[in-house]
């Protein structure tokens, strides 16, 4: 019973050595006698106890590492504070292993050394500006060297850049500087353009007063003429009538009494407007005058009757 029994143990154990289950994404490097002999996939595998030992367990998911912050000093001769994070992935069991004695170590190591390199190529404003560039460089820099250790490095991101209190400063300073260069140009700006719209204002309120007025001369003008047109066409159309009115009978005789009329209002006048009234000699030239305007009415009728054939 007891044989049995210790068999039983035996047998527990044997199996126990023999059987390995490793999880997904996982895998087991396997050593026969000292020597590496296999890399155990996801599942269940069988090995010989006692002679197979799994000697390095590795995790295949992305794995994020921290980067210690480290002093940088830049193109221009500034120190930098830097600290980033690393993403990196096993992609070979068997090189991560054997590759190197610690690849996190070195993965760490490398990624500080080309930090301090990539920045001290930049000017200090640039690192700022070029944070995608400084971590291309960095992965393209690790994922060289980190084939030979198994290791995929898929990307690098900073945390975080600080400068030294004196610099922080002064950029504030020159940011509240060109926050005010801004202002003041936005305010002048403001005022260019207010005078610009008062200009272009008082420009078409003088062109629209020059109009005005051009019109309004324009209208004077025209009802001017059109009043002496009207005056004329009356003149004209009194003339015509009084010309055949005079051809009525008793018309020369109606023509000789406003003559003769006109020629009394003519002294009346005369004799208001001056202390002194000075009459023709012979009175006889008054009538003289009136015989002169008879003539010429007589010979006007005359003049406009057509010849005779």
């Amino acid at each position: 019973m007891e044989i049995a029994l210790v068999f039983l143990v035996i047998v527990v154990i044997f199996v126990m050595k023999a059987v390995k289950v490793v999880p997904q994404q996982s895998a087991w490097v396997l050593e026969r006698l000292g020597k590496y002999h296999g890399t155990l996939t996801a599942g269940l595998n069988l090995v010989m106890p006692f002679v197979d030992r799994v000697a390095y367990k590795h995790s295949l998911k992305e794995v994020p590492l921290d980067v210690p912050s480290q002093v940088c000093i830049t193109k221009d001769n500034t120190q930098l504070q830097v600290d980033g994070i690393l993403y990196f992935q096993v992609t070979d069991a068997m090189r991560a292993s054997y590759g190197s004695s610690n690849f996190i170590v070195a993965i760490t190591q490398l990624a500080q050394t080309t930090l301090r390199s990539v920045v001290g190529k930049m000017e200090l404003d640039k690192t700022f500006e070029e944070r995608d560039l400084i971590n291309a460089a960095v992965v393209n820099a690790l994922d060289e060297a980190a084939l030979n250790w198994g290791v995929k490095v898929l990307r690098y991101e900073i945390k975080d850049l600080t400068p030294p209190a004196e610099i922080l400063r002064s950029m504030q300073a020159q940011i509240t500087a060109e926050r005010e260069k801004r202002a003041l140009i936005a305010a002048s700006e403001g005022r260019r353009q207010e005078q610009i719209n008062i200009a272009t204002g008082e420009r078409e309120a003088f062109i629209a007063r020059s109009e005005g007025e051009k019109q309004a001369e324009i209208n004077k003008a025209q009802g001017e003429a059109a009043a002496i047109s009207a005056v004329a066409e009356a003149t004209a159309q009194a003339i015509r009538m009084i010309a055949a009115a005079i051809e009525q009978p008793g018309g020369q005789q109606a023509v000789q009494l406003k003559v003769a009329e006109k020629a009394v209002e003519a002294y009346a006048q005369l004799a208001q407007k001056n202390n002194t009234m000075i009459v023709p000699g012979n009175m006889s030239e008054v009538s003289a005058l009136i015989g002169t305007a008879m003539t010429l009415l007589k010979a006007q009728p005359a003049a406009q009757a057509p010849a005779p054939k």
